[in-house]
């Protein structure tokens, strides 16, 4: 998809045309990109949900595997479904017109009570914690 990046890490365990036939069982084609790595053995990779749940477990267990045996401290992957904690990219974009609103609408000095549950309101401090 246009919107990944142009290069990004492959385990070098995983070899390309795999990656390639992987993509196709991933939604919306988007790959998992491993977005970042710590020096104490954590890393980050981003994948979407697979759509075939027969191939579900196979695929995401080679993946894993991959970015395990990769990776200099051979850390276990621990996963985290991110789509059941995180807002959506609409609720984000909500949340950032209402606080700029907030801003530009409500004077600080005289209603800062109202001012504070306003912001609470908005979610945007929820969000970006």
């Amino acid at each position: 998809p246009p919107s990944l990046p142009e290069y990004f890490v492959v385990p070098s365990s995983l070899a390309d045309q795999d990656l390639k036939l992987y993509s196709y069982s991933f939604i919306g084609r988007r790959m998992p990109l491993w977005s970042w790595n710590h020096p104490n053995g954590s890393a980050l990779v981003r994948m979407a949900n697979i759509k075939d749940v027969l191939q579900q477990r196979r695929i995401d267990q080679r993946i894993c595997n991959a970015v395990t045996r990769s990776h200099p401290l051979r850390s276990d992957v621990y996963k985290s479904d991110l789509d059941k904690c995180l807002p959506n990219i609409q609720e984000i974009q909500a949340a950032h017109i209402k606080l700029k609103q907030l801003c530009v609408n409500e004077p600080f000095e005289e209603t800062e009570e109202k001012w504070l549950s306003s912001l609470e309101n908005t979610r945007w401090l929820e969000y970006i914690r």
